[in-house]
């Protein structure tokens, strides 16, 4: 079902992107996905939450640091502050301690062994996402890894993640259910370009939202493509930098 009441632990649960343009990101991905935006004040910091058919699927906020802008991805955690602690037993690096966001939730944000940036979010009044796996919409994320050892055993101590598939593409799983992906890093990436996630969006047509995210400034980095018995996709970065992903089932 594409609506979610309730996360299990360790699941994705929320996605959101810091921007130095925040009315420019927010036309963007409205106008790519059907998105309204709601600024929550200055309490908030301006944080826009994202809405589709009166659902909360995301957010867009002002960057908080002078990088490009990137597409976090959240896992809804039971307790984040021993996930936290599980992060840096790993041989992770946290990034923003344990911290209450009003009365939302609890989260925090840390870089895994091979530099890759993830989130934790412990709900409070915020569940996380409440329509996912549809066009428009959140669906998936997925790790570039220059060491998929090394991936494999930090999420799995961090989150207790189990693994399923091969090991060209191992998926991540939770309660025998897959919940991600992670992607050897393709060889001639940039040095510069750290290992990642990758936040993919649901389409019904991937074609035609790739035509229409150029018209409205993107660029295309990979694809339109199939993958041969599960469906067609396409990367691209937005018009402020930021990179994520189109998936056709």
């Amino acid at each position: 079902m594409p609506e979610m009441t309730r996360y299990e632990h360790g699941v994705p649960s929320w996605v959101d992107i810091g921007t130095q343009d925040l009315s420019a990101g927010v036309c963007f991905y409205s106008e790519l996905f059907g998105w309204e935006g709601q600024d929550m004040g200055e309490e908030a910091g301006h944080y826009t939450i994202a809405t589709k058919d009166g659902k909360q699927v995301a957010a867009i906020s002002p960057a908080q640091d002078p990088g490009p802008p990137r597409w976090t991805t959240y896992i809804n955690v039971d307790d984040v502050d021993e996930v936290a602690r599980k992060a840096e037993s790993a041989g992770g690096k946290v990034i923003v301690a344990p911290m209450d966001v009003m009365t939302a939730g609890r989260m925090a944000i840390f870089m895994d062994t091979t530099g890759a940036v993830i989130a934790a979010w412990q709900p409070g009044q915020h569940l996380g996402a409440q329509l996912v796996n549809e066009p428009g919409v959140f669906i998936w994320s997925e790790l570039s890894s220059s060491d998929v050892a090394k991936s494999k055993a930090f999420y799995s101590a961090v989150f207790g993640w189990s693994w399923g598939g091969g090991d060209d593409y191992p998926e991540a799983q939770v309660s025998g259910r897959t919940i991600g992906g992670l992607m050897p890093r393709r060889p001639g990436m940039p040095a510069d370009v750290p290992d990642n996630w990758l936040v993919y969006f649901g389409a019904a047509d991937v074609d035609a939202d790739v035509k229409k995210a150029t018209d409205l400034g993107a660029s295309v980095i990979a694809g339109p493509a199939d993958i041969p018995g599960t469906g067609r996709f396409a990367v691209l970065i937005d018009p402020q930098g930021a990179a994520f992903a189109l998936f056709q089932s």
